[in-house]
This record gives C-alpha cells, sequence and structure tokens, in this order.
C-alpha cells in the first residue's frame, strides 16, 4: 500500500520501518528530517509537511509525543486534515487524551475520512522486533482496512469497537496500571535492601516466581539495578500521562488515588532533572524517602 507515517521517534521510526520491511510505500515526515535518512535509504520518501504524507483517500499513521504535536500534525494548512478526503484512514497510534481523540474523530468525519486510535503497549525494541500489543477502535470498515497494516507492527492487535475513545481510555488504563507496577516493585525493592537484601536477589526471586511475566521481569531489572539512563520511555511521558488519566478520572468522577500520588512521584523527579531518564527512575523518589543515597549522587 501507499503509506505516510508522521512521527519519527523511537517508536514510529520502528514501525515505519516494519511497514516498509513488507513492501509498503512510505512518505514520511518528522520534526527533526534527519531521522527520516536511514528509512529514505530503505526506499521511503520524506517529505516537507505533515500533509504531504497524505494521499486523500489513502493510509496515514502518526505517533507523536502528546496531544499538542498531534493537534499539530494534523491542523493547519499544512496538516493531515486539510489533505484527507473521503475514504482517507487516520490512524493515531500515540497516547492521548479521550477528549482529543474524539475531537479529532469528528474533525475527520466532516471531511469524510475515519479516525482509527490505535495506541500501542510496548516499549522501542518491542516496536522493533514487530512485539507490540495494539489497540484498535474506530469505523468498522476503517479498521478492516487497516488490521492487517497494524498485524506487520505488533503481536496482536485487540479490537475495541467502533468509538475510537475505546482505545485511548484502555490505553490510559493500561498506563495507569503500570505506573502502579513501577511503585509497588520500587517500595519491594527498597525495604528488602532497608533489610540487608540485595535488590537484585529480591527482584530475581518475584520474576523468576510469582511475578514471571515480562512487564516485571523487564521493569524490575531496572529498577533493582537503578538502571535509568537508556529510557524506553521517557519519565516526562509518564508526567504526561498520568495527567492525562487524572484528567479523564475527573471527568467520568472515578477517584484514583495512586493515579494522584504517581503524578506527584513524577513531578518530584522532574523537578530533579530527571525527565530525560526512564519512567521506572521514580523509584529514585522512594529510595530517597527511606534514607538511602541516590545512586546519581554525586560523592
Amino acid at each position: 500500500m501507499d503509506i505516510g507515517y508522521v512521527g519519527l521517534g523511537g517508536m514510529g521510526h520502528a514501525m515505519a520501518s516494519n511497514l516498509i520491511s513488507k513492501g509498503h510505500t512510505l512518505r514520511v515526515w518528522n520534526r527533526s528530517p534527519g531521522k527520516a535518512a536511514d528509512l529514505v535509504a530503505q526506499g521511503a520518501m520524506r517529505v516537507d509537511h505533515p500533509g504531504q504524507a497524505v494521499a486523500s483517500d489513502g493510509i496515514v499513521f502518526t505517533m507523536v509525543a502528546d496531544d499538542a504535536a498531534l493537534d499539530q500534525v494534523v491542523g493547519g494548512p499544512d496538516g493531515i486534515a486539510a489533505r484527507l478526503g473521503p475514504g482517507g484512514i487516520h490512524v493515531s497510534m500515540s497516547t492521548v487524551s479521550p477528549e482529543t481523540t474524539q475531537r479529532l474523530a469528528a474533525l475527520h468525519a466532516e471531511r469524510g475520512a475515519a479516525f482509527i486510535a490505535a495506541p500501542v503497549f510496548g516499549r522501542p525494541v518491542a516496536a522493533a522486533s514487530a512485539m507490540l500489543f495494539i489497540l484498535c477502535a474506530g469505523d468498522a470498515a476503517a479498521r478492516a482496512r487497516v488490521l492487517p497494516l497494524l498485524a506487520t507492527m505488533g503481536q496482536r492487535v485487540f479490537e475495541l469497537g467502533p468509538d475510537p475513545v475505546s482505545a485511548s481510555i484502555v490505553k490510559l488504563g493500561g498506563n495507569f496500571m503500570i505506573m502502579g507496577v513501577i511503585e509497588a516493585m520500587a517500595e519491594a525493592a527498597t525495604l528488602c535492601e532497608k533489610y540487608g537484601v540485595p535488590r537484585t536477589a529480591m527482584m530475581d526471586v518475584m520474576t523468576q516466581s510469582i511475578f514471571a511475566t515480562p512487564l516485571y521481569v523487564n521493569y524490575g531489572k531496572l529498577i533493582a539495578q537503578h538502571d535509568y539512563a537508556n529510557p524506553g520511555f521517557k519519565l516526562s511521558l509518564g508526567l504526561k500521562d498520568a495527567k492525562l488519566v487524572l484528567g479523564a478520572a475527573s471527568n467520568a468522577r472515578v477517584p484514583m488515588p495512586l493515579a494522584s500520588m504517581m503524578h506527584d512521584r513524577f513531578l518530584s523527579a522532574l523537578a530533579k532533572d530527571r525527565g530525560e531518564l526512564d519512567w521506572t527512575a521514580a523509584a529514585l523518589n522512594v529510595s530517597e524517602e527511606a534514607g538511602l543515597r541516590s545512586p546519581l549522587s554525586r560523592p
């Protein structure tokens, strides 16, 4: 297929590369043009504006950092919405608010185009190996067209019905649960460390017995070793998602005290200039509150 791909960060770049490897022709755009260089070498065409990635009745994927970035590439004279017409499909793979999803779906519908929300679970290494879990919600006919493409980027696609908001809210719910896992592992590891049990030993037991799942294994290793320097998901984005969860909870009148706590964890870490670290670095706050020296502290 002739496809547009907008947003070539760690996740988007890997997913675009997987589409090219399956024989699809891509027009790609990224705010930093250099990130498209190796994709161009693989056969993609780099364009100068997001709208130029779009064929009026074609399919365009977006994978950008937040709601503001998504609004920017969709709106305006050089944006996706201005070029995508009847029969066209915009597949948004970003984690954004239900309100943004609903608004963009309505914007495209006014032009006869479809909007599919398809956020993902998985870090860049999973994107590179096409092992993502992908959510998918929107118009049934549009979903049928994009499902084969999504299948090239992930190990499983979960269809969640005709309302794109369904995929957005399930994604936020999942990210909230990951925040809770980070906090629980950090507190348990810190408790064991205070009793003289190495964090790594404690985490080995847990991830090779009752919590032998990829999330606990991968995140547990980072937390046990305080290994946050190579982010698969930046802490600053964790704060963004905590805000989105709390916003959705407030709109639905759902108290979520753990989400409030994790918002403050991320905010505190950001105040300590940790926004560029992996979001598991929220565990450092737990260690510091227990009187342990931060591994990031200078002698």
